[in-house]
């Protein structure tokens, strides 16, 4: 099931980061039209507007997927404290960097 999970999470943090590629990249575009001339404003704004609300849509879904993996984080550790949990991480970093140097 986590498998599974992980595996969506994954594709879905791709195609927001691909959407915001697009998103940012036809913005840029938008506000080159305009800087050649500000009276094209009222001809792009609206378009222009929609870019930044894909950007801004993208912004909240990266959150709400940060805390559903803190949340299975937390789930996974149980009552482990934050300072635990981060020994335990500093843990797992010391013994990749032993089996590196090995």
């Amino acid at each position: 099931m986590k498998g599974k999970f992980y595996h969506h999470l994954e594709e879905a943090i791709g195609n927001i980061k691909k959407d915001r590629s697009v998103a940012q990249e036809l913005l840029g575009d938008v506000s080159e039209y305009i800087g050649e001339n500000k009276e094209r404003h009222k001809d792009v704004g609206q378009v222009a507007a929609k870019y930044l609300e894909t950007l801004q849509r993208s912004n909240e879904q990266l959150v709400k997927l940060t805390a559903m993996m803190q949340k299975m984080e937390d789930m996974d550790y149980g009552d482990l404290s934050g300072t635990d949990k981060d020994k335990l991480f500093d843990s797992f970093d010391s013994d990749d960097a032993e089996s590196e140097d090995k």
